[in-house]
């Protein structure tokens, strides 16, 4: 294990416990979330070290990776992703400005969202650091697919949008990773990503059985302020932030399993919509959300 010092966000030594979850997906171990009592962002605290972090991905229920259909709440996902996929394409083409480019989509898992934009006549690379998610994704639509250390390899000012649907929260090398989209984006192109967000609701009730900390898959804890603040540091502007209402009710029902060891369905739909009520009250406390950011150039 590993453990930071300092916030990653702000450099302040003040840090303090917030709290403790379980790893319910794989180890069933324990992990520490710190809070920053500066800036007060959120991180997983001691962490694994990057090397072994693979080892926490191994368990067919990690849908990114597996495609799994097992259980009910990965075949409402998969169910619902069908719908999604297609509203993410619209948002790429709306958010780009083009209805055709050059698009790289970081952590494509088995490929599905790239394979919707191929199928649009995009030109679409992806970066996947598992190697099965990997092989799926070629095999099955024939896409080009790199491993997660080949980002700096990128031609500078060849993409037209960079995707991370609910990725940059396992990054270990975030701000790195965000200098390099930086570089590989075109002067007019677009950074879309998506985060979970701790401070919703949803988040505020379930505590430490909130599905998306996913310790310690998950080692970066976000609220749109900490978003913000961390993407003008690297030069990107925020132009507008995007809710995705189904995550609440996903969640919900994962951390009502978590609570209970059974999914209480009804109460976590009822859970669901009261996060994207007080959400729609509040503004941008979704349980999760979407980002579109812009190089400053």
């Amino acid at each position: 294990m590993e453990t930071l010092s300092t916030c990653p966000l702000c450099g302040s030594s003040q840090l303090s416990s917030f709290l403790e979850c379980t790893d319910y997906t794989v180890s069933k171990e324990k992990f520490k979330i710190t809070e920053c009592e500066s800036c007060g962002f959120r991180f997983t605290n001691p962490r694994p070290e990057e090397g072994v972090a693979g080892d926490y991905y191994k368990s067919e229920d990690y849908i990114s990776h597996s495609n799994t259909t097992k259980g009910i709440i990965n075949k409402v996902y998969r169910r619902v992703r069908k719908i999604t996929l297609k509203n993410k394409y619209h948002l790429v083409a709306s958010a780009s400005g083009k209805s055709t480019g050059n698009l790289l989509d970081i952590g494509c898992g088995t490929g599905e969202f790239a394979n919707t934009c191929a199928k649009f006549g995009w030109k679409v690379k992806g970066i996947e650091p598992s190697g099965m998610a990997r092989e799926f994704a070629k095999k099955e639509y024939g896409l080009e697919v790199a491993d997660a250390g080949s980002l700096n390899s990128f031609t500078s000012n060849s993409m037209d949008v960079v995707t991370a649907w609910h990725v940059l929260e396992h990054i270990y090398d975030l701000k790195g990773t965000i200098e390099q989209v930086k570089r590989i984006l075109t002067a007019e192109g677009v950074f879309i990503v998506a985060l979970p967000n701790c401070s919703s609701a949803d988040a505020q009730f379930y505590k430490e059985y909130w599905a998306a900390y996913d310790v310690p898959r998950h080692i970066w804890h976000f609220t749109p302020a900490h978003v913000q603040a961390l993407f003008e540091s690297k030069g990107f502007k925020l132009t507008k932030i995007l809710p995705m209402y189904f995550d609440a009710y996903y969640i919900s029902m994962l951390s009502e399993k978590y609570k209970g060891g059974n999914v209480n369905y009804g109460r976590a739909l009822v859970h669901g919509f009261f996060s994207n009520r007080q959400a729609k009250k509040t503004g941008n406390t979704f349980s999760s959300e979407v980002y579109i950011l812009k190089p400053n150039r």
